[in-house]
């Protein structure tokens, strides 16, 4: 994929994350009304537009950045699919290698 395509796709990424986040913002609910996961399904989508920003960012790739976009994911999909155990998953991410 060549510089010119990777930056259009981020412009396009970033019209959508606009439009997730702004949806997600209006949403009121909290973790006791039924509306929570609705509101957490958003947020997935926008940490998923966030993952696609970093991995298709020219120049080489920003490790601390994807750590942290895949630490969210695997933290807000946890509540999706709890015998994944996701959450867990996270611990290894920051460990020094």
């Amino acid at each position: 994929m060549s510089t010119e395509e990777k930056l259009k796709m981020l412009n396009a990424s970033w019209e959508l994350h606009s439009q997730v986040e702004t949806s997600y913002l209006k949403n009121p609910a909290n973790r006791d009304d039924a509306e929570w996961l609705e509101k957490q399904r958003l947020l997935l989508a926008d940490m998923a537009l966030h993952l696609l920003q970093t991995s298709i960012k020219p120049g080489e790739i920003k490790l601390d950045r994807l750590r942290d976009n895949l630490h969210a994911i695997l933290t807000i999909t946890d509540q999706f699919l709890p015998n994944a155990d996701l959450k867990k998953a996270t611990e290894k991410l920051y460990c020094n290698e």
